[in-house]
């Protein structure tokens, strides 16, 4: 099947490569140094689910209409990625594979004759070096659409659930909001310097990142949000979460760093800033405090989040976990 991935990065590279790895005629866009080394040796996959190289086709946008579209880029450079691509994405389900809680409504914008399909990836991926991802974390993908027809979605899930574990999810807006639970642990590694591993294990870090992880919860919760079951995150366990002590809320990210194994995943937001590329915060912590304004709450949490990640971008420079404590601290005074 001829399939275009729009995004080699940490997630749509380890997507390709399973693709390809599997007998699927994949071509892939990328930039720079990482499609040079596609180019010329492959895109070369490691980590949970093997090891593999393959070739495929590669350059800067797609050259043929495909049968299946992935989009994986950073949310901020979806809209321009689907408008560089737009002739050859008429009439083609194309599946968005991107954090926050934009990406239907950005798709369909950009590429108003496609199906647009909304996908959530929970496995854990890094782009090591060009032409390197490695998979640190196994974990299922979840697809969905804004409206009742879920054909294109049960379509695509089907083809991806042979190279990985997908799922169609009817609640795909319930979805969104549990996988921006859960991408909550990107923000304190991004500001840090460290692994999610590291944060967790810092009482005083693991403190605040429940703590973002709670306020989450409650907006979503207080703007009518059904949470959609994801890595064992049920409805239920995020409200009683949400409404539980913040010692006892600590046990979640615990359980999600174990989750992780023992290979120091950086996050995402940290993957970016080390590549001199603009974060997700905006659209993930940024998302939160968005959504709050709209039912006339605070997300001082978050918002505190998306202020230290935006000055270790600008500046260039971590926090210590005692500044991050003591900013956190002076919210509750």
């Amino acid at each position: 099947m001829r399939i275009g991935i729009i995004g080699a990065g940490a997630v749509g590279g380890a997507i390709a490569a399973l693709l390809a790895r599997a007998g699927h005629d994949v071509e892939v866009t990328a930039r720079g140094a990482h499609l040079d080394a596609i180019r010329q040796s492959g895109l070369a996959l490691t980590g949970a689910w093997g090891e593999s190289t393959s070739r495929m086709r590669a350059a800067a946008t797609l050259t043929r209409v495909n049968e299946l579209v992935i989009v994986a880029t950073k949310a901020h450079d979806a809209e321009q990625a689907l408008r560089d691509n737009v002739a050859h994405l008429r009439n083609v389900p194309v599946v968005i594979f991107q954090n926050g809680l934009d990406s239907l409504e950005t798709a369909q914008r950009a590429t108003p004759r496609s199906d647009i399909i909304g996908g959530l990836a929970t496995f854990a991926s890094s782009f090591l070096s060009p032409g390197e991802i490695h998979v640190t974390a196994a974990g299922p993908s979840y697809l969905g659409v804004a409206g009742e027809n879920d054909v294109p979605a049960r379509y695509a899930a089907r083809i991806l659930n042979d190279v990985m574990p997908t799922f169609a999810v009817p609640n795909f807006r319930g979805a969104q909001w549990t996988k921006l639970v859960i991408n909550q642990v990107n923000a304190l590694p991004a500001i840090t310097g460290t692994s999610v591993q590291s944060v967790v294990s810092n009482s005083a870090l693991r403190r605040v990142m429940t703590a973002s992880m709670r306020e989450t919860v409650r907006v979503g919760l207080a703007t009518g949000i059904r949470f959609e079951t994801l890595q064992g995150l049920t409805h239920g366990r995020l409200r009683n979460f949400a409404r539980s002590p913040l010692w006892l809320g600590e046990l979640l990210p615990g359980q999600m760093s174990r989750r992780m194994g023992i290979t120091p995943n950086p996050g995402s937001t940290l993957q970016s800033i080390r590549r001199g590329q603009p974060s997700e915060v905006d659209a993930l912590n940024g998302a939160v405090v968005r959504a709050a304004a709209t039912v006339d709450r605070g997300a001082e949490v978050n918002a505190l989040m998306v202020e230290l990640v935006h000055a270790v971008e600008a500046k260039g420079a971590f926090f210590s976990a005692g500044e991050v404590s003591a900013r956190y601290a002076a919210l509750k005074a």
